[in-house]
């Protein structure tokens, strides 16, 4: 007699590769945020890493016309030539640097850019530096890809800057690459020329290491601080140096995904290898999009930096005034990094210690209704990220509640 057995859930083995990466902090609290609203709690989210502008309607003009023109096919694997052209204008333009249409790449997204790159280049073991508050999918994406992150904590005391003795102290025979994001995702904290120099000489001193730099933010930048890029502070690096950027954040077109990157030919080459075997092109229609955000007017982008540095400087103030918190004054993007290392030990109205950043963030959700994330999720504790990407209404009602939060709290 044949016996049936029951079926049952099948027997799922994930990858090696993925055993240490999990889904996104910011994510996990976003959900718990929508979770809670769909309950009818009246909360306010401050994770989300996007502005909350439209995008400019130059262009999304421009997107309309190219669909009516029927640009929606395939596009050359790694950029349209349009497109690469207005990349190459503005490299020139904006940042002193010349790619020619072979060293430029454009991919969906900055993130598919990191990857890959990271795809590309790193070997089992291979050595990543990335100094820390980092952007979470840095070290996941290394991981992925089979090297090493490397972490280096870069304190608030230093601006949240890489040091070069620490730079010197981090770099091994197996390091691959140095990753530095400028201005920075979560701190704020944007390098100059002068903070730039003394790392670039240790790079030039170790020929083996190369650098990727992620400019994503350097349009958002505040109080008269002038945008550089490594390339064009060091020429003789440009030869291993990648240069990330995107049109998502200056733009307000995070859901368009275009990023892209000028770097060697060779570097350029190999990306689009592993671009062929994964995505193909990015999407037409938003590289025809992307053409008109970097060769059309500029206005906007002006005027939305204004918006933001009046954010800034409320959610600074505010934050500053309340005992216990201590925030440092971001030089460019749309986040703070406020320490809340003098609130640890004090227990909430509920009889719940807070011990680490990630207890003062689940209270602040729980019982003020405010979602912000946990510096232990970028790589540094005791501290936690607003994103002011939000009305100003918003944070003021936000930064109400996280104020009669923190007087509640008892030692």
């Amino acid at each position: 007699m044949t016996v049936t057995m029951p079926l049952g859930e099948p027997d799922f083995r994930s990858a090696s590769r993925i055993a240490s990466v999990g889904v996104s902090k910011i994510l996990q609290i976003g959900a718990r945020a929508a979770a809670m609203k769909r309950d009818g709690l009246p909360v306010i989210v401050l994770g989300a890493g996007e502005p909350d502008f439209d995008t400019p309607e130059n262009i999304k003009i421009a997107a309309k016309a190219a669909i009516d023109r029927g640009e929606t096919k395939y596009t050359a694997l790694d950029g349209t030539p349009a497109l690469k052209r207005a990349i190459m204008a503005k490299f020139s333009r904006e940042n002193g640097v010349n790619y020619a249409a072979d060293e430029v790449t454009v991919g969906t997204g900055a993130k598919q850019i990191l990857f890959n790159a990271f795809m590309a280049t790193l070997d089992a073991g291979d050595e990543v530096i990335i100094p820390t508050p980092y952007w979470t999918s840095y070290s996941d994406i290394v991981e992925i890809c089979g090297g090493k992150p490397v972490m280096v904590p870069c304190e608030a005391s230093a601006g949240f800057r890489l040091q070069a003795e620490q730079l010197a102290k981090a770099i091994t025979p197996k390091t691959r690459w140095l990753l530095l994001n400028s201005p920075s995702n979560p701190s704020g904290t944007a390098y100059g020329a002068a903070d730039y120099r003394p790392l670039l000489d240790v790079l030039l001193a170790n020929s083996h290491v190369w650098l990727m730099v992620d400019d994503m933010y350097e349009h958002i930048v505040y109080d008269d601080f002038e945008t550089v890029t490594p390339a064009a502070v060091e020429p003789r690096l440009k030869d291993r140096t990648l240069t990330i950027n995107g049109v998502s954040k200056a733009y307000a077109m995070t859901g368009w995904r275009i990023g892209y990157a000028g770097g060697p030919k060779a570097l350029i080459k190999a990306m689009a290898v592993i671009q062929s075997q994964a995505t193909s092109c990015p999407c037409s229609v938003s590289q025809a999009a992307a053409v008109e955000a970097l060769n059309g007017p500029q206005d906007i982008v002006k005027d939305r930096r204004e918006s933001f540095r009046r954010r800034r400087d409320l959610v600074v103030g505010r934050l500053n005034a309340i005992e216990g918190i201590e925030c440092r004054t971001p030089e460019g993007a749309f986040y703070t990094f406020a320490s809340c290392a003098r609130l640890l030990g004090q227990t909430t109205p509920r009889g719940k210690r807070i011990e680490t950043d990630a207890d003062f963030t689940d209270y602040l959700l729980e019982d003020a209704h405010v979602a912000v994330v946990p510096g232990s999720a970028f790589g540094l504790s005791p501290f936690f990220r607003i994103s002011y990407a939000t009305s100003e209404a918003e944070l003021v009602e936000a930064l109400d509640r996280i104020e009669r939060a923190c007087a509640a709290l008892r030692p």
